[in-house]
């Protein structure tokens, strides 16, 4: 089908192609986010609260600071209220994700059919999939209304494989250890461990989706971590924090045959942060976003000016895109600011760690 004058407009926005000139595509998203016939209903309600105008006064990333984190009203916002009018008078129905609910009630972010198309083509395209046959997939994360775990589905179907999934409910033992029952925290875990002892004794698993508490886990039981070494050809951990010191020893001591990467982001960027290649096992891995569309920055949460490279200050994540804006974000997690590739808008960062406190609310990981 030929495309329209009219679809020409917003071109640069199709989530299947280059973004190209970041502030040519920064400005269009603001016409598309805020345009009557194309914005969502939330933004175009909360445009009227705002002291500026986002399609005149918006014209660089760091003119991002002025809008207000927004991410606390994804807490209880209808979910239709996020779909923007441009996906047209009716629309495809979205996909509808939440967060773990660290801190707080969980937040809601959606994607769109176009979004996750070709988020499944960049994973496909990625370290994860590329260069490596297709294989059976274990998912031993979050399920149910968790992004992490629901995209692999995707994968089984494109590469005709299979998906093994764990249940695993991070809210509950979230409020197990708020509780102070760390027995209880520890007989979930081990059943989680059975589960998945079960399904890599008698089945081909070449690919173990997982968090780093759950793999911490695996080396308490010999037989599973044999299993892994065995069958399992790569690791893809995330949705939690490891230092350089524990992956040294997992990769190392503990899944020596296996192969180990990783992701970090949050659901308000719909997407994960890649591994910088080329660093050393012994290094801490650095993370760069996917400029323009997410970008970094890293800020001394008190002053909000960035933090020298180097120095570990707190990071603020912007989502631009077709599907959702959701700019100037402080997430719960504090990093260590590293500069850009070239080209790249904002930081890179490295070495995530949780903060104690957050909205007044206790950080707590749990097992995501």
């Amino acid at each position: 089908m030929t495309a329209t004058v009219e679809d020409q407009r917003w071109r640069i926005l199709d989530p299947s192609l280059d973004p190209g000139d970041p502030g040519t595509y920064l400005r269009t998203a603001m016409r598309w986010h805020f345009g009557e016939e194309t914005g969502s209903p939330f933004w175009l309600r909360r445009a009227k609260s705002l002291d500026f105008d986002p399609i005149a006064d918006i014209r660089t990333f760091d003119d991002l600071q002025r809008f207000p984190n927004v991410v606390d009203e994804l807490r209880t916002v209808p979910v239709e209220e996020l779909v923007p009018r441009g996906y047209g008078p009716n629309p495809p129905a979205p996909r509808v994700f939440e967060s773990g609910g660290t801190t707080g009630a969980p937040k809601r972010a959606i994607l769109m059919p176009d979004w996750i198309d070709t988020a499944v083509n960049r994973m496909l395209e990625g370290p994860q999939f590329a260069g490596r046959p297709p294989a059976n997939i274990l998912v031993l994360t979050p399920s149910g209304p968790h992004k992490i775990g629901c995209m692999y589905d995707y994968i089984a179907e494109r590469q005709n494989t299979i998906k093994f999934a764990i249940d695993m409910d991070p809210r509950w033992v979230k409020k197990l250890v708020s509780r102070n029952q760390p027995d209880q925290v520890e007989a979930y875990v081990e059943h989680i461990l059975e589960q998945a002892e079960h399904i890599l004794t008698t089945q081909d698993v070449g690919l173990l989706v997982t968090t780093p508490p759950v793999l911490r886990a695996f080396t308490r039981r010999p037989h599973l971590v044999e299993l892994i070494n065995a069958k399992v050809q790569l690791i893809f951990w995330g949705g939690a924090h490891m230092t350089v010191d524990e992956r040294f020893v997992l990769r190392h001591e503990h899944f020596p045959d296996v192969r180990m990467i990783s992701r970090y982001g949050s659901l308000m960027i719909l997407e994960s942060a890649t591994e910088r290649s080329g660093l050393g096992a012994d290094q801490d891995i650095v993370y760069d976003p996917r400029s323009p569309v997410v970008t970094f920055r890293v800020i001394d949460p008190v002053t909000r000016r960035p933090v020298a490279y180097g120095e570990r200050g707190q990071i603020v994540m912007n989502h631009v895109s077709k599907n959702m804006f959701l700019p100037n974000n402080l997430e719960r997690d504090t990093v260590i600011r590293v500069p850009g590739k070239s080209g790249q808008v904002g930081d890179s960062v490295s070495s995530p760690a949780p903060v104690g406190t957050f909205d007044g609310e206790t950080v707590i990981e749990g097992v995501y």
